[in-house]
């Protein structure tokens, strides 16, 4: 998330010497100060100005999310079905992604080298940092708009976040209404973040779930943090899919319209979902090492150049699938959303080589991706878990709806670091289903945690610049 709450001192938000001598006298009079109290200061007045202040960005947020989302669809839609079809080719043939990947790193380039903000964050490095500043809004707009639809394959929810978190700043600005210190700048940005990755996570639940377990915060100053996000969320939510019945176009909000048939786990169930588990931990995990390996060769020199090789490699890949598998390179290719919606009406109308086809070209394609382009890391790691997981249950004892949702709780949790928000976020997009499924899904949540931080304890340390490595 964009940060999380602290107490600024008294040199940082301006306070007064005669302020701090009455937070000392409250200190003597065994009263804690109203800024370390978080019961009191939840009824404050200025933290009261702040939730409502909250409340009222997540609307325009929202709204600004719908059309964001909206457009990047549309233009998906444009490039992978219009065109093809105008063409005269019916559907996106195999060597469709080398094109539409090249030019997605030629419109990637400058943005990165020449507007502020370098186009976002990089994906490898997680779901965002600071909250960006308003200069830099546009090159993250223009980056995940005009690149995102071409074939990347990342999502949107990184971007996302950014957008919400500059435009809450924005709007904070535009209102005359600066924040009083560093706390609660953070409050403000985070909940326009929030608000804006709640609109594509099915509603403000898993979003607010992602804020506490990463603000790593307990008790009542957590609230401080989560009740401003929690507004924000829910009324951005509420405008975007409302709004989006209305217009009738497409939210892109991540949902399963159907699920597998649901079984109850029995023993197989555990017997071979917990070693998939593993297995997703290691290969998520080896994706995002390449990721970071990729970002060290992008940054060293030449990033522009640089930034269009990885893109068209990225598009070697996805051509790759459609060659081996003689399937579309679309399902390899964007965001993953549709192809998990396919696979969770459809489970069985993959073969087995094909999935695993899927699971080696989109890892490769996604690990390139994370180091060099700009997106969002979470919707393509939960393809990769789940085709995993669908590629193990032809084994024995494992069915398909519980190979589904470990995949999903598996590797979200190793791409975020977060096993409650994965294991939430599992069962929204299961629902009823989920029922079943929640022991297996916590399980696996944890075992691939455990597989994932295995791996990082052991990888090597990265050695510092201008000193010799002399290991052999």
């Amino acid at each position: 998330m964009s940060g999380t709450v602290g107490q600024p001192s008294a040199a940082d938000d301006g306070r007064s010497p005669e302020a701090e001598d009455g937070r000392s006298r409250e200190a003597e009079d065994g009263r804690p100060p109203a800024a370390e109290d978080p019961a009191r200061t939840l009824l404050s007045r200025g933290y009261l100005r702040l939730l409502a202040l909250s409340l009222a960005l997540g609307v325009p947020i929202a709204l600004a999310s719908f059309f964001f989302v909206s457009l990047q669809h549309w233009l998906q839609h444009q490039v992978w079905q219009e065109l093809p079809h105008a063409l005269g080719l019916g559907h996106a043939p195999w060597w469709w992604p080398l094109p539409t990947l090249a030019l997605a790193g030629l419109i990637l380039a400058p943005i990165i080298t020449r507007l502020p903000g370098a186009g976002g964050h990089v994906p490898v490095h997680g779901l965002g940092g600071d909250p960006i500043g308003p200069r830099a809004l546009a090159g993250v707009v223009l980056a995940a708009v005009l690149t995102l639809p071409l074939g990347v394959t990342l999502g949107p929810e990184a971007p996302l976040m950014a957008v919400g978190s500059a435009l809450a700043l924005l709007g904070v600005r535009a209102l005359r209404r600066h924040p009083a210190d560093t706390a609660s700048a953070t409050v403000v940005a985070t909940a326009g973040s929030t608000a804006a990755i709640s609109t594509i996570l099915g509603g403000p639940v898993v979003a607010a779930v992602m804020v506490m377990e990463a603000a790593g915060l307990a008790g009542p100053r957590l609230a401080m943090l989560l009740l401003p996000c929690l507004a924000a969320s829910g009324a951005g939510a509420l405008v975007f899919t409302g709004f989006g019945h209305w217009t009738g176009l497409s939210i892109g909000a991540l949902a399963l319209p159907k699920v597998p048939p649901d079984t109850v786990p029995d023993a197989g169930d555990f017997l071979w979902g917990l070693p998939a588990a593993a297995l997703i931990a290691v290969i998520v995990s080896a994706a995002h090492g390449l990721g970071e390996r990729t970002h060290r060769w992008t940054s060293a020199h030449g990033t522009a150049v640089r930034t269009v090789v990885c893109a068209v490699a990225a598009g070697v890949c996805l051509t790759a699938y459609a060659l081996l598998t003689g399937r579309s390179p679309e399902e390899a290719a964007l965001s993953g959303q549709t192809t998990l919606g396919q696979l969770a009406e459809n489970p069985h109308g993959w073969s087995v080589l094909a999935l695993v086809a899927l699971v080696l070209c989109k890892a490769l394609a996604w690990g390139i991706s994370l180091g060099s382009l700009r997106g969002g890391p979470i919707f393509p790691a939960v393809l990769l878990g789940v085709a995993t997981g669908l590629a193990c249950a032809g084994l024995p004892g494992l069915g398909t709806a519980p190979a589904f949702a470990l995949g999903i709780s598996a590797a979200a949790t190793v791409v975020t670091g977060l096993p409650l928000t994965s294991c939430v976020l599992a069962v929204l997009l299961l629902g009823h289903d989920a029922y079943n499924q929640m022991p297996l899904i916590v399980l696996a949540a944890v075992t691939a945690l455990l597989v994932s931080r295995l791996r990082a304890s052991r990888r090597p340390k990265p050695v510092p610049a201008g000193v010799q490595d002399t290991s052999l």
